[in-house]
C-alpha cells in the first residue's frame, strides 16, 4: 500500500483549518453567551469576537504557509529511509513510470523537430 504524502498533508491541513473554524465558532458562542448574561457589554463582545477571529485567521495562515514551503532534500531522504519495502517498491515503480513518460515526451519532441526541419 503506497501512501500519497501530499494528500495526507493536505488532509492534515484541512483538519487543522476545520478545527480552527470550529474553535472560532465556539468562542463566538461563548462571547455571545457572556453578552446575554450581562458579563460583557455588546461592544466588548464584538471586540473580543473580532480579536479571536483575527487570531485564528493568523494561526491558520501561518500553518498554511508552513506547509506551502518546499520540502528540503534532507526531509525527502529521511522520509524515504523510513518507508517500508512495499512503499519503496511503489516509489521505484512511480519513478520508473515518470522516467519512461519523460523519455516518450523527449522522443516525441525529437520527432516533431525532425518533421519541422524536413
Amino acid at each position: 500500500m503506497a501512501i500519497n504524502f501530499g494528500e495526507e498533508f493536505k488532509k492534515i491541513i484541512l483538519a487543522g483549518v476545520g478545527a480552527a473554524a470550529v474553535t472560532a465558532e465556539k468562542a463566538e458562542q461563548v462571547v455571545n453567551y457572556c453578552v446575554e448574561k450581562g458579563e460583557l457589554t455588546v461592544e466588548q463582545g464584538k471586540v473580543v469576537n473580532e480579536e479571536l477571529k483575527h487570531s485564528v485567521k493568523q494561526k491558520v495562515d501561518a500553518t498554511k504557509e508552513k506547509f506551502k514551503k518546499k520540502t528540503s532534500l534532507d526531509d525527502v531522504l529521511k522520509a524515504v529511509d523510513n518507508m517500508s519495502d512495499e512503499e519503496l517498491e511503489a516509489l521505484k515503480e512511480k519513478l520508473a513510470k515518470a522516467e519512461a513518460d519523460d523519455a516518450d515526451v523527449e522522443e516525441a519532441d525529437v520527432e516533431d523537430a525532425d518533421t519541422k526541419t524536413e
